[in-house]
């Protein structure tokens, strides 16, 4: 039994504590997870990528899916004419369904919230559908990504509107007042998951690098 309000594999990862367990519990799921949020109705990939569109354009490289999940984002990535994107996620089932896409050029099994192995101003931009939100990366989260993000280059993130306004926001004017980003757009808060009657909205947030 899970304390979520959200049932089965969504419910088990929100209430995992440890990002073992959230390994784990996404492990389990990945054979399944891209039928499972078909049904669930998820939007976040799609949000981040008329965002990303709007201020990157086409032909940028490279690219990090930060916290890539099954490749649900990267699929279209490519599409859209951004020709190299890497995977990043902590788990290695899901990296295992998004391999099999053969559509990022190459793939990391990482943790977002702490130090990255990447140099600084790695990539060209970055996406992040679903990861800042309920048991899974804080505000703080940003700040490396940030680090690996050319100047000029942007962040496109889906951020859980409960933490948007409880830390995220008040973090993201922190970096904007010391001069590292500017937040050039936010969309209204929106349900990630129409067919999930307890999901708390979210909104999709544009970070530029300084």
């Amino acid at each position: 039994m899970t304390n979520s309000k959200h049932d089965g594999h969504l419910g088990a990862v929100y209430d995992a504590k440890e990002p073992e367990e959230i390994a784990g519990h996404y492990d389990r799921w990945s054979e399944s997870y891209d039928a499972d949020m078909a049904v669930a109705g998820y939007r976040h990939p799609a949000i981040c990528l008329a965002l990303l569109s709007r201020h990157l354009p086409r032909g940028t490289e490279p690219l990090l899916d930060a916290g890539a999940g099954t490749g649900l984002v990267g699929e279209w990535l490519g599409i859209m004419g951004y020709p190299r994107v890497e995977a990043l996620d902590i788990s290695e089932g899901m990296l295992a369904v998004a391999r099999k896409k053969g559509v990022y050029s190459d793939v990391h099994q990482l943790a977002l919230g702490g130090p990255l192995p990447f140099a600084d101003n790695a990539y060209a931009g970055i996406i992040s559908a679903g990861v800042f939100t309920t048991g899974h990366v804080g505000a703080h989260g940003v700040d490396e990504l940030i680090r690996i993000c050319q100047p000029g280059g942007v962040l496109v993130l889906t951020v859980k509107d409960t933490l948007w306004t409880e830390a995220f926001a008040a973090h993201v004017s922190d970096l904007q007042a010391s001069g590292k980003v500017t937040l050039v757009e936010q969309t209204s808060p929106y349900v990630s998951m129409p067919g999930e009657a307890a999901t708390i909205p979210s909104r999709g947030v544009v970070i530029k690098v300084s």
